[in-house]
């Protein structure tokens, strides 16, 4: 599993937002991507997601162009800003809707998950009475419950406790043989704990930490 990002740049309506972003990103690693609100970490996510066309470049994942026609890369999960669910509905039961698109795991996986994001106890509450630490949970939880090769968490962290992201700490490290974590803040301290390796974002420029 290989990512490889090939002059990449990105501009809205004039502004340059990404200037010829270069990286290759390798399965077995979890990367970090810093750097201040507005520096294009979530632009390029979210390009390496196929959600965003570039005005500059391509994505290889594996080799296939997805900058190409507008793909999604079926084995890539990703929480990108704010989580987003249905409201009115349990916890367990907006993943569950999730998990039924590709029928890739059981009940017993998706309750796995919640523990793993210390949010099991909660699983029965509805969404829209979860605090935002319990929302950005859920979200990592949709990331992680159908265990993809590749995961994108934007900001997960936001809101949560100690305790639970000392424990999503681990959990990443003891996961990412065979996959690419991407972990985007604006936090250099906090994600260097984690990553093997550490990308700097300012002014639309990437550079390795």
């Amino acid at each position: 599993m290989k990512i490889k990002i090939e002059n990449i740049s990105k501009e809205f309506k004039g502004n340059l937002i990404l200037n010829n972003i270069n990286l290759e990103l390798q399965e077995s690693k979890i990367y970090g991507f810093v750097g201040p609100n507005g520096s294009g970490k979530s632009v390029l996510l979210k390009i390496i997601c196929a959600f965003y066309m570039p005005t500059q470049g391509r994505v290889l994942i594996d080799g296939i162009n997805y900058c190409d026609g507008n793909k999604f890369p079926s084995n890539l999960r990703a929480l990108i800003e704010k989580p987003s669910f249905i409201p009115d509905i349990s916890g367990f039961e907006n993943l569950k809707l999730l998990a039924n698109i590709q029928h890739l795991i059981s009940d017993n996986d998706i309750e796995n998950t919640l523990n793993i994001v210390n949010l099991y106890e909660e699983k029965d509450k509805k969404f829209y009475k979860y605090s935002m630490g319990m929302k950005q949970k859920l979200g990592i939880a949709s990331v992680l419950m159908e265990n993809p090769k590749i995961m994108i968490l934007d900001e997960p962290f936001n809101g949560i406790d100690d305790k639970s992201k000392k424990k999503l700490f681990e959990h990443l490290i003891k996961i990412k043989k065979d996959k690419i974590i991407i972990i985007s803040s604006h936090i250099f301290e906090e994600i260097k704990k984690i990553c093997d390796e550490v990308y700097y974002f300012e002014n639309g420029t990437c550079v390795k930490k």
